[in-house]
């Protein structure tokens, strides 16, 4: 474990260490800029980055830490992996190392990007009266027979256990009635975004940096105005055990820093304000999408969320008719 008390201290002890093992839920390309300027501020030490799930990377932990085997130092954790990680994470003084207290959750993990889930539409298969404005437009037959992709594993209804104005029963009884319109089930949230992009589907679950992603590329996709919703926190942490102990704090540092953001940023995968403020619209692309729609988002605020999470996501799975394995 490094005895650095700051960020130069710990750079003289990563640049002995050479390089760093990242392992992320998200595509190389989106982490290339944040990557390229770690390496740049910090030259001596090498990112090595590999795109795993995010319940695969718990499970390869779990394993590797009981064996005292750990091959990499950085994980990522958000939404039901952040209550298995947080026996996997190494203890540190985030806030030694310049890490802003309102990104330091549970002590161990630092936010670094939020992901918000949104409900999404093909512009040039849905016309403009046709869009979706509330949770209960969804519910409109017309949407019936396969209209819809939907994320089996029901994460989408995050929001529905932590908005004061919805419940946990509403939400069961918002998916019974989703279930009777046949909606075309995916295994994740990419894959019901790929039929919404494509034009299989009109609507479906999806994620705004998904969506802002696509349209770069010119495809006629759009966030419908389904609101609230939640804006699903991710988190990184230094893995107990860790090779590469000190370069794996400093990476962490760094992408929750002024300087790792504005690279994150540009590929939509920033942090954004815990719930709902435009104040940073023009600025990040992600919350300026959420505002011109007039979403408004919540986030997690502390680990019981994640806790209940870990009980609503089942009972939805079971509403939508998904639980059968």
């Amino acid at each position: 474990m490094p005895n650095a008390t700051n960020v130069d201290e710990l750079y003289e002890a990563a640049k002995t260490e050479g390089q760093v093992i990242w392992y992320a839920p998200k595509p190389e390309a989106q982490m290339r800029p944040a990557i390229e300027a770690f390496e740049q501020k910090y030259p001596g030490i090498e990112v090595r980055y590999t795109n795993k799930k995010a319940p695969d990377l718990v499970t390869q932990l779990n394993v590797e830490q009981a064996a005292n085997r750990v091959s990499f130092d950085v994980s990522n954790a958000g939404g039901l992996t952040v209550v298995p990680s947080e026996s996997l994470a190494a203890p540190v003084d985030w806030a030694a190392y310049g890490v802003p207290e309102d990104q330091i959750f549970d002590d161990n993990f630092v936010y670094i990007w939020a992901t918000p889930k949104v409900w999404a539409y093909n512009t040039a298969t849905v016309a403009p009266e046709d869009v979706p404005t509330s949770w209960d437009d969804l519910l409109d037959p017309r949407w019936g027979g396969g209209k819809l992709a939907v994320e089996s594993r029901g994460s989408f209804m995050t929001v529905w256990a932590q908005a004061p104005e919805y419940s946990t029963e509403a939400g069961l009884e918002f998916t019974s009635e989703l279930a009777e319109l046949n909606p075309h089930y995916t295994e994740n949230t990419t894959q019901s975004h790929t039929l919404i992009a494509s034009g299989q589907t009109p609507v479906g679950t999806d994620l705004a940096n998904l969506v802002l992603q696509e349209q770069d590329k010119g495809a006629p996709i759009a966030v419908a105005p389904v609101g609230p919703t939640n804006a699903n926190k991710f988190y990184v942490f230094a893995a107990n055990g860790a090779p590469h102990p000190a370069a794996g704090r400093l990476l962490t540092a760094f992408l929750a820093s002024e300087d790792g953001q504005a690279a994150l940023v540009d590929t939509y995968n920033s942090i954004i304000p815990t719930d709902t403020d435009c104040s940073q619209a023009a600025s990040n692309r992600v919350i300026g999408t959420l505002c011109d729609a007039g979403i408004e988002w919540y986030s997690e605020t502390d680990i019981s969320q994640y806790q209940k999470f870990s009980d609503f996501y089942p009972q939805v799975e079971e509403s939508l008719g998904t639980d059968v394995n």
